[in-house]
């Protein structure tokens, strides 16, 4: 079993090979989506690793945009990683830059999250008051179908991750608007 980081250390790591604030910012909200995510559906003892995993999980995105999810294993290889954690962040590019299906609940929720976090945010910045704090659901629904509307938020990779997860697409936009929303959770807006 290989080193699992701190979260000090993955946030450093993080800051390492990106220097972009979206992409940090990105990292952090997806952090807290796990975190809340990993209370909510039993896996309590396991907040910290949920969290780890959504901070990591584009890594390698900003420095080698060509070869993401490859070049995190790489990374986080040599410095020792825990398998399971390498495994868990490359498999949110199931099916788009690589071939590592999720397999845990953890993962199918890193799947599942990751472009609809984007999407939610994209959608806050819209809003007079800049924030998910007074979103609601449909708001979210209205600019999901909105297939114009922060395009590169692919919706067919959040309808999959419901699936996966054997959620109903509205629950998956519920939770994580949810997700965001939770007031303990550190949440750049």
């Amino acid at each position: 079993m290989g080193k699992i980081p701190t979260r000090e250390e993955a946030w450093a790591l993080l800051k390492e090979y990106n220097q972009d604030p979206f992409h940090l910012h990105h990292g952090e909200v997806v952090e807290g989506a796990m975190r809340y995510f990993a209370k909510e559906l039993g896996y309590a003892d396991e907040v910290d690793f949920w969290g780890v995993v959504g901070l990591l999980h584009d890594l390698d995105f900003e420095r080698y945009p060509d070869e993401h999810c490859v070049k995190s294993q790489e990374i986080m290889q040599q410095l020792g990683y825990d398998e399971k954690l390498i495994h868990a962040t490359a498999s949110h590019g199931y099916g788009i830059c690589v071939d590592i299906a999720p397999e845990e609940e953890m993962e199918k929720v890193l799947f599942a999250c990751d472009e609809l976090t984007g999407l939610i945010g994209a959608a806050a910045l819209m809003r007079p008051s800049k924030s998910v704090m007074d979103m609601e659901l449909k708001s979210v629904k209205k600019k999901f179908k909105d297939k114009r509307f922060a395009a590169g938020c692919s919706r067919d990779v959040i309808q999959k991750g419901a699936e996966l997860l054997g959620w109903e697409l509205d629950a998956l936009l519920e939770k994580t608007l949810t997700a965001m929303q939770n007031p303990e959770i550190k949440m750049a807006e």
